[in-house]
């Protein structure tokens, strides 16, 4: 019953729009429902039968040449769109997947990079170069060359606190 009155509801939404964009003689009002109602029942018959005879639409498992031909030190080939990425994670947010929905989507190990190996490379010497990462506190002392910078530069300003200041002329 409820069905019927959603098809009634269809049709009137459907003829509603139809009748306000075409003249349609009073005659032929009749056969223009009949003929929504006809194609709303069609429609729904097939939407019924779809997924019935259709298998679930899940990505092919790439093979494992497949794996590691995507992996390559400059760039991660996406499964996706097949284009190359440096770093996959947002590529991957974009389409609103994590990379852990990513690796099970398309079968991957669990060790399969998001980010590709020049690319981390190069961000992991940049870390270390700014010190980011390193020991904090007493350890630091241990670093030769923090220590003999840190030691120029406290010797220079023991010789500018020593040397008296010349007058200003002015």
């Amino acid at each position: 019953m409820a069905e019927m009155a959603t098809l009634k509801e269809l049709v009137a939404q459907v003829a509603s729009a139809y009748f306000s964009n075409v003249s349609v003689s009073a005659a032929d009002i009749p056969g223009v429902m009949s003929a929504i109602t006809d194609s709303l029942k069609a429609a729904d018959d097939k939407a019924e039968e779809a997924p019935a005879s259709t298998p679930t639409a899940r990505p092919r498992t790439p093979e494992p040449d497949a794996i590691r031909r995507s992996i390559t030190p400059d760039a991660l080939i996406s499964f996706e769109d097949g284009r190359p990425y440096k770093t996959l994670r947002r590529h991957l947010a974009a389409r609103g997947l994590t990379p852990v929905e990513y690796r099970a989507k398309y079968g991957l190990p669990d060790d399969y990079p998001m980010v590709a190996e020049n690319t981390s490379a190069a961000r992991s010497q940049l870390a270390r170069r700014i010190g980011l990462g390193g020991r904090k506190g007493p350890a630091a002392a241990s670093r030769p060359q923090a220590e003999a910078e840190v030691e120029a530069a406290s010797q220079s300003g023991r010789r500018a606190a020593a040397k008296p200041k010349a007058p200003r002329r002015g």
